[in-house]
């Protein structure tokens, strides 16, 4: 991978600053799971800039709430990403019906809201205790990102929590080329009660989720738990100002290519395809 003179002083500049000199909370991640609907006019007044809501999870499941936050997100102009809960299905499978589902739902935005940026992509690398088919493999999550840089142009970003990362990827049964490939990507870590230390084989991190579902061990004057109408928020933490989030953003998002939403029989038709026992 050439990286260019800028994206190495970012990476620089994000590994030496310290947390407090960061902006403070201004990304927010959400799922079908937050039943609200959240007042994204409000959080933009909090201070918030961008949301990455969940797209899509096992097996083969559009997440029911993805597209209409999106319309609500972008009308408040707020930057928008998305993200794949994994398993350890068809990596290929996944990637496929993740960008499926993400440029269909860009597809239908009002041209005029759609931030220029296009949608930060994420794969939710981490235990798979919610869904069918187990978790995914190392060896799967580079599959994945590397069929997303190959349709897309860019790398994913990859979260998950400090521990299970270091566990995950510190295994001997992980290879260094793996290891190489999955630090291309940008690293999005959750700890809920200190700051995360780097996370080998990356070197920093970008994303900092410090509250899920409102778990929080930090101090709450300094780590709020809650935003808008959001009280049991998931907040983050970006490694950098608010000009070097924009700037990140706009790096690192995919801009899905216009044109007409793919009709629902066309997809559930991929679905079938792509589920074993479909």
């Amino acid at each position: 991978m050439v990286m260019t003179s800028s994206i190495l002083r970012s990476a620089v500049f994000f590994f030496l600053v310290p947390v407090c000199a960061f902006a403070g909370s201004n990304v927010v991640n959400l799922s079908h799971y937050d039943m609200m609907r959240p007042d994204f006019n409000a959080m933009k007044r909090e201070g918030i800039l961008g949301v990455i809501h969940e797209a899509t999870y096992p097996r083969f499941e559009r997440d029911s709430k993805y597209l209409d936050r999106q319309m609500g997100a972008l009308q408040a102009g707020l930057l928008w990403g998305a993200y794949h809960y994994a398993n350890a299905s068809d990596p290929v499978g996944q990637a496929d019906h993740f960008l499926s589902v993400v440029s269909n739902a860009w597809a239908q935005a009002n041209p005029v809201i759609r931030s220029s940026a296009g949608v930060l992509l994420v794969l939710d690398f981490e235990k798979n205790g919610h869904y069918p088919g187990g978790t995914m493999r190392a060896d799967q999550a580079v599959t994945f990102v590397e069929r997303i840089r190959k349709r897309t142009g860019v790398y994913p970003g990859i979260y998950g929590s400090e521990y299970y990362l270091r566990q995950m990827l510190n295994s001997p049964k992980v290879s260094y080329a793996q290891k190489k490939t999955l630090t291309n990507c940008w690293l999005w870590v959750a700890n809920y009660s200190n700051e995360p230390r780097a996370t080998a084989p990356w070197n920093y991190w970008a994303l900092w989720q410090y509250c899920g579902d409102g778990r929080c061990k930090l101090p709450r004057s300094a780590y709020p738990i809650s935003v808008a109408n959001v009280r049991k928020a998931e907040r983050n933490i970006f490694r950098g100002s608010q000009a070097d989030l924009k700037d990140f953003w706009q790096r690192r998002a995919w801009n899905p290519e216009g044109g007409k939403p793919r009709l629902e029989s066309e997809v559930a038709e991929v679905q079938k395809a792509l589920t074993p026992d479909g």
